[in-house]
């Protein structure tokens, strides 16, 4: 049985909408539909508005800035400072599209030192909503309002500051209305808004009110510990308990040594706090938080090393840079930015988390459970890490003695690097003074109780563990052939010794490689006086790949970049690129991957990262199948040497994978398991 459709039904054509349309003369808009579509590029949601109103409070000066909403920020938004206020003359200046103070000239544009600069936030959300303004500047008798509407002022009562009110949102536009979420989510949104603000101004107070009910409070901060306070009290105490500070300095030379070009600090967080979600990654230039892909690349490219699978790293970084070197005024929320030299930046991020992710955490892990509650600072991390171990960073060196390390790796033998016996790697060169290593008791040895009840320790066995050394502590055992158990002051260690081992293996590999770069680097300049450049490697026959036109234009743009790289990329025809060199390291790896990713890369980012990381790639195979494995038997010598070694090695918390190599249970945790004080 066939379908009966209705005949009186028509169908437009498929191409209906493609049909001409009559010509419409081209004339000027008015000057409301200007604002209100200049509106739609600024104002996408009350959290927009609130965003805008406190970058203009924190210009002003404020040290406390209050937001007050109603249905999420839909109804009204309000947002009070105490900063210097506007003066009455100007208020109804205030409205109009492109008046500002922030800014006079093209200089000053390109200079922009404040957070709002454009002069049109005001005008646009005028345009959408009923927009009111009071305002006392200082040194002013009586406060004014401005009717938005009717452009009406008259004085009120007010101290020194300025209160901005909108209400009804998007009442002259319904159908931008149409588009907002429930209430919450536009709460969740506006708190979010200012909780971006609070974290770069630990020197401002912000509260925020909804429906009379407070939502968020964050006091201001004082003192030098004001940031690590605001992000506590921001992100959570174990944000700051989680991460390492973060301090880095470079310069230009056609600079002052005195005048850094890029300065990077803030916190990172440790590879163990990193989450599946990218929801606590912050950036901020100038004090303006962005969404940038050249920081995000560079602070994501820090932890390849030290990260488990796609998990998120979580950090606040805050960048100082030369405002002109900077352009700011590249998005219409300004939440993007465009550097001059995006390389250099990146560079900056990069090395500044690297450096601080570098440092052993087990010493400090074995400070702050030591002095728990007793460290005037506890929640300085940093401090106790100094108080526990003054110069294991800035030299480091090893905590404790330890056995002397093997002869350095020769990269230039055929066979490559292969550890055959784990006792080659810690040797021992000279006499082992007897309480370093530990011995097994006999069964005369034990501990001796003297008359007042105090412990002793009986002849033979090792002192108890000193305050602050030993971070990893004794090794006791080996259990399965897999994992080494060690006493430390807050209990047990239990460290996997492939994994431990392979992360040793692997930055001794890193920095004899780096080595001979540098060698190779300084033969080079002192033979040529040329730019120093990897070593590369010619290709008998060279490989072709195609390309797109952007790979080709990157390739003849940054030919110089390339070859300091060790690569040659060479246009073989319009559409094809022939890679004639490549690295001496990588000689034996992919060239058409290695070209496609440096190319990629410099097209945006610093392409360097992309030789370090396949570098990177083979010296971690090379350590995985150097170090020791599963099921081999290590003398007790051996085992604490392995721990020693751990804690003067560099990111030894995480392995060439990202996985932890040690964990603490401390007596507490043991207590718990067999119920003991209950």
């Amino acid at each position: 049985m066939g379908l009966n459709y209705p005949r009186t039904l028509k169908y437009k054509p498929v191409n209906a909408a493609l049909s001409p349309s009559p010509r419409r003369p081209i004339r000027e808009l008015p000057d409301e539909l200007i604002s209100q579509i200049a509106a739609g590029e600024v104002v996408e949601r009350p959290a927009s508005v609130v965003r805008e109103l406190v970058d203009n409070a924190l210009d002003a000066g404020a040290t406390q800035v209050t937001v007050r909403l109603l249905a999420g920020g839909v109804r009204l938004i309000a947002v009070e400072d105490d900063g210097a206020g506007i003066l009455r003359e100007e208020l109804p200046i205030a409205l109009k599209r492109h008046a500002t103070s922030k800014i006079s000239n093209l200089l000053d544009l390109e200079s922009v030192a404040t957070m709002g600069f454009r002069g049109e936030a005001l005008a646009a959300i005028n345009s959408i909503a009923d927009c009111a303004i009071l305002s006392r500047a200082t040194g002013q008798n009586s406060a004014y309002l401005l009717d938005g509407r009717t452009g009406e002022l008259k004085p009120v009562a007010r101290s020194t500051g300025t209160t901005v009110e909108v209400k009804e949102l998007f009442f002259s536009t319904p159908a931008r209305r149409k588009f907002l979420k429930t209430d919450a989510t536009e709460l969740a949104h506006c708190v979010e808004a200012v909780r971006r603000h609070a974290l770069a101004r630990p020197d401002v107070g912000f509260a925020i009110w909804h429906e009379g009910k407070l939502v968020e409070q964050w006091r201001k901060c004082d003192g030098d510990q004001a940031l690590d306070q605001r992000l506590a009290d921001v992100l959570g105490s174990d944000f700051v308990e989680r991460s390492v500070r973060v301090d880095y300095r470079t310069s230009n030379s056609h600079r002052l040594e005195s005048t850094p070009a890029v300065r990077v600090w803030g916190r990172a967080g440790i590879p163990d706090a990193a989450r599946s979600r990218a929801d606590q990654q912050f950036c901020y230039v100038n004090g303006r938080f962005v969404r940038d892909k050249v920081l995000t690349h560079a602070a994501r490219s820090a932890y390849e090393d030290v990260l488990h699978g796609h998990r998120q790293p979580v950090y606040a970084l805050y960048i100082e840079i030369d405002p002109t070197r900077v352009d700011v005024n590249v998005h219409p929320t300004k939440i993007e930015v465009r550097f001059r030299d995006s390389r250099e930046v990146h560079q900056a991020v990069r090395h500044a988390v690297e450096d601080a992710l570098a440092a052993p955490r087990a010493a400090l892990a074995a400070q702050m459970g030591l002095t728990s509650g007793q460290i005037d600072d506890a929640n300085n991390p940093d401090a106790a890490l100094k108080a526990a171990s003054p110069g294991i960073y800035a030299s480091n060196v090893p905590l404790a003695p330890m056995y002397s390390a093997q002869p350095a790796i020769n990269f230039e033998a055929a066979a490559g690097y292969r550890v055959s016996d784990v006792g080659l790697l810690w040797h021992k060169s000279d006499p082992v003074p007897p309480s370093s290593a530990w011995t097994r008791p006999t069964d005369n040895q034990v501990s001796a109780t003297s008359n007042d009840g105090s412990s002793q320790a009986a002849p033979g066995l090792p002192a108890p563990l000193p305050t602050g050394d030993w971070p990893l502590g004794r090794a006791l055992a080996q259990l399965q052939g897999i994992y080494i158990l060690a006493e430390n002051t807050q209990g047990l260690i239990i460290v996997d010794m492939h994994a431990a081992h392979e992360r040793i293996v692997y930055e001794r590999l890193k920095a004899q490689l780096l080595v001979q770069h540098a060698v190779n680097e300084v033969s080079a300049v002192a033979a040529t006086g040329a730019v120093p450049r990897l070593v590369s490697q010619p290709l008998l026959i060279p490989v072709t790949f195609a390309a797109t036109p952007n790979e080709v234009a990157t390739a003849e743009a940054h030919a110089d970049t390339l070859r300091t790289l060790g690569l040659e990329i060479t246009p073989f025809s319009p559409k094809t690129l022939a890679v004639r060199a490549v690295p001496t390291t990588l000689a034996q790896g992919d060239a058409t991957e290695l070209a496609r990713g440096v190319l990629a890369e410099l097209s945006q980012h610093d392409a360097s990262t992309v030789i370090q990381r396949a570098q990177n790639e083979l010296l971690s195979t090379m350590a995985c199948h150097g170090a020791v494995r599963a099921n081999r038997r290590l003398t007790l010598e051996e085992m604490n040497a392995l721990l020693r070694q751990m804690e003067a090695t560099d990111r030894s918390d995480q392995c060439n994978h990202g996985r932890p190599t040690w964990r603490q249970v401390s007596i507490t945790d043991l207590d718990k398991l067999f119920l003991r004080g209950r």
